[in-house]
């Protein structure tokens, strides 16, 4: 202390060489990427979570039933027992068999030891950078929440080892792909099922992108369900688009795979109608509407010439009124005349059939 009262000064020191310089102008900024809404999901996405390593453990949200592939053939579904209470641990899990395979991840079928109930591992193929693995994290987490009778849900998801699983509900029927339903009333059914599905999702801002048969699941009761929504979508941004399937290209509508169709504008909500459309034409057929041949053994171009330039299929002659202009109303060129899944829940092909109920024995469903 002084003699005067007063505290001594603080000594000031140099400023160092590391300091950071002020902004020669303060003004310039960097915008942001901007997402397009139409196809996110725009709800506010969780935080980062420390224990994303295994987040199996530190997950405590109840969910109810997934989805995923199984065999092709099927019997009378079983009753499982009931669902822990929360995520099972992945070293609960012991896996059987494989069930399912792709460009995007292999499925296995999984037993959790405790309880003895039936799961689907999907292992997501990908060395993923740590932005990329958060974001997929964060997404896997919001499908999680959703909660209908005709779409998969996720029970949960693991990031170890920088191997990423998500575990969804095992339906013992398997996928629709190669399956030909020839009776109307029965196909009307599964439609109803998958609008049913869409619209909830497009309801909840959820554009599925990848319609087609393989991704439509069934068990032994006839409950159809849609897989994979959103998980491909979150995955374009890590995949090349050359690696995908041809069967997933040959079910896009015109206009994604032409940009310059629709004045560069894609509605993701008609994008899965039209994918829709083509699938439950194709139950009908038995085959691939454009021809069993199209695109096949590499041949993208004829494909993709077809998809854009052909006239878009159309149902046969033998079949009904009803279904012709049900699949007209999914299978234009120009996305806006497109009717909404909601709309066609309310056309007559599916309001004049028959409902299956799951407690009475459904008839034979494929020919």
């Amino acid at each position: 202390m002084r003699p005067n009262g007063q505290p001594p000064q603080q000594q000031q020191l140099p400023t160092p060489l590391t300091a950071v310089r002020p902004r020669r102008r303060p003004d310039l900024t960097l915008p942001l990427p901007q997402r397009d809404p139409s196809l996110a999901v725009p709800l506010p996405l969780p935080p980062p979570s420390s224990s994303s390593s295994s987040s199996s453990s530190s997950s405590s949200s109840s969910s109810s039933a997934a989805a995923a592939a199984a065999p092709s053939s099927f019997s009378s579904s079983q009753t499982q027992p009931p669902l822990p209470s929360h995520t099972p641990h992945l070293s609960d899990l012991e896996r059987v068999r494989r069930i399912g395979s792709g460009n995007g991840g292999i499925v296995w079928m999984v037993h959790h030891r405790r309880t003895g109930r039936q799961y689907a591992l999907k292992v997501i193929y990908g060395n993923h950078e740590d932005a990329v693995r958060r974001q997929i994290c964060r997404e896997i987490e919001i499908l999680r929440t959703a909660d209908n009778p005709f779409v998969v849900r996720c029970h949960g998801m693991y990031d170890q080892a920088g191997e990423i699983q998500v575990l969804l509900e095992y339906m013992d029927g398997g996928s629709l792909e190669g399956r030909r339903i020839a009776a109307e009333p029965l196909l009307a059914d599964v439609a109803r099922q998958v609008l049913q599905g869409l619209a909830y999702l497009h309801r909840q801002k959820i554009v599925h992108r990848d319609i087609k048969p393989s991704n439509l699941l069934i068990n032994g009761a006839h409950q159809v369900k849609i897989a994979d929504f959103g998980v491909s979508r979150i995955l374009a941004q890590t995949m090349d688009p050359c690696n995908s399937s041809v069967g997933t290209i040959a079910y896009m509508s015109p206009e994604r795979i032409n940009t310059d169709l629709n004045q560069g504008i894609y509605d993701g909500y008609a994008g899965d109608i039209w994918s829709f459309g083509l699938s439950i034409l194709e139950f009908y057929l038995g085959r691939f509407p454009f021809g069993e041949n199209v695109g096949r053994q590499g041949d993208w171009a004829s494909l993709m010439c077809a998809i854009c330039y052909s006239p878009p299929p159309v149902a046969p002659p033998t079949a009904s009124p009803e279904f012709q202009h049900f699949i007209s109303c999914c299978l234009q060129k120009e996305p806006s005349k497109r009717l909404t899944a909601a709309q066609l829940l309310q056309h007559p092909f599916i309001t004049r059939a028959p409902i299956t109920l799951p407690s009475h024995p459904p008839p034979p469903l494929f020919s």
